[in-house]
């Protein structure tokens, strides 16, 4: 399954119908997992490990060295789960030695052409990144989120579950599990009610969460006093507790 002009280096560990795409490099510290497809002219380097079924699509970077004035050639890493779907131009660089050292991407992520994954990224499962959505080093995004399209996000910003941003995004701040939000800066626009609905969230949980978004957003409370507020809600409903959790945790601040 690897095209004759294709070179794969006798250290890489391919696993069981793993196919390699004309002129695509495989490095030597590259490790594929079964059934994932590598399109072609992709070059996967550095110390990498890809899991099973992912499909790489043509002139894709990934494991390159991290975009770090401060990067000295560490043994940093870069893991990638399975099941996702990674479009065309898209650019992902191992960890550094600043940060816990590894860049991670979970399973069943949708992520589309141009997209940038920079250094020491911690991506959860399920998330849809649409064309040129761009993550600075350090941002942690959550399970469920989806970035528009052209969306950037600040070094060290965190992205809650179940987040949306809306197309031209820029979030400079964390953002709330369940908030939608748009603009340069962003701005709070709502929660993701549809999104939530189709995971299976009940009319009680999404009446919990559109009260604590109020608390938060709309009620003229200091955010001491909506955190103290929101998280008496949350005792009352495990649905709040990522968002209590969330904003009483937050190194950069919150959209607001």
């Amino acid at each position: 399954m690897i095209h004759p002009t294709a070179i794969v280096h006798p250290g890489a560990r391919l696993g069981h119908d793993v196919s390699v795409g004309p002129y695509s490099i495989i490095g030597e510290h590259v490790e594929i997992g079964d059934r994932t497809r590598v399109g072609p002219h992709v070059v996967i380097e550095g110390h990498t490990r890809i899991g099973a079924e992912n499909q790489i699509f043509q002139f894709c970077s990934i494991g390159a060295v991290p975009q770090d004035k401060k990067d000295d050639d560490e043994p940093t890493r870069l893991e990638i789960g399975d099941r996702n779907t990674i479009r065309e131009y898209c650019s992902f660089n191992v960890g550094t030695s600043q940060d816990v050292g590894v860049t991670r991407i979970g399973n069943d992520n949708w992520i589309m052409a141009y997209v940038h994954i920079a250094h020491d990224c911690q991506v959860g499962n399920n998330t849809i990144f649409a064309n040129n959505a761009t993550l600075a080093g350090h941002v942690s995004v959550g399970d469920w989120a989806i970035l528009g399209g052209f969306t950037g996000v600040h070094q060290f910003a965190r992205v809650g579950a179940h987040s949306f941003c809306g197309v031209g995004t820029v979030l400079l701040q964390d953002l709330p599990p369940f908030v939608t939000v748009a603009g340069n800066p962003a701005v709070p626009r709502g929660i993701n009610s549809e999104g939530l609905r189709r995971r299976g969230y009940s009319a009680e949980g999404l009446a919990a969460i559109k009260r604590a978004y109020r608390l938060l957003y709309r009620s003229g409370l200091t955010l001491d006093e909506a955190r103290t507020q929101i998280a008496e809600l949350a005792a009352r409903h495990d649905e709040l507790a990522p968002f209590s959790e969330f904003i009483s945790d937050s190194g950069r601040g919150i959209v607001r």
